[in-house]
């Protein structure tokens, strides 16, 4: 037996500067899906000939609404989702603005204080994605 090939996905740790803080601080986009009414990053399956950098940019505006500019690159995660094995690779990236759109794979949106987002999340590898972000980047 050979083993599946994996379901290749990708996504972003999605940050803003906390508003009113004077520059101080930032706040971690997390998305809730009614589907799984779990709360997470945005990401999702690459379409054909699409690489990873552009699927990641293109799930946080279908996702979230918002265009980002990809930092460094975060860990690739790797589970098992629907009996069958998923990567999914994660950039750290910089929200730019835009508007959110509540859809039927999203329905919100939420703009948390990284400890406040840790605890939110659903899964704990998300957790371990916010801390890559947090020990990686210089906000």
């Amino acid at each position: 037996m050979t083993p599946q090939e994996p379901v290749r996905a990708a996504g972003c740790v999605l940050w803003r500067r906390a508003p009113g803080g004077g520059g101080e601080g930032i706040e971690i986009a997390l998305v809730h899906r009614p589907k799984y009414d779990d709360w997470s990053l945005p990401k999702g399956k690459l379409k054909r000939d699409e690489t990873p950098r552009a699927c990641a940019v293109r799930e946080v505006r279908e996702e979230t609404g918002q265009n980002c500019l990809l930092g460094p690159r975060l860990p690739t995660v790797r589970y098992v989702a629907n009996g069958r094995p998923k990567e999914v690779t994660y950039w750290a990236a910089e929200a730019l603005g835009g508007t959110f759109t509540p859809t039927g794979e999203v329905d919100r949106l939420l703009w948390l204080p990284p400890a406040a987002a840790r605890t939110r999340l659903t899964q704990p590898r998300d957790r371990d994605l916010l801390d890559a972000l947090l020990s990686t980047t210089r906000h």
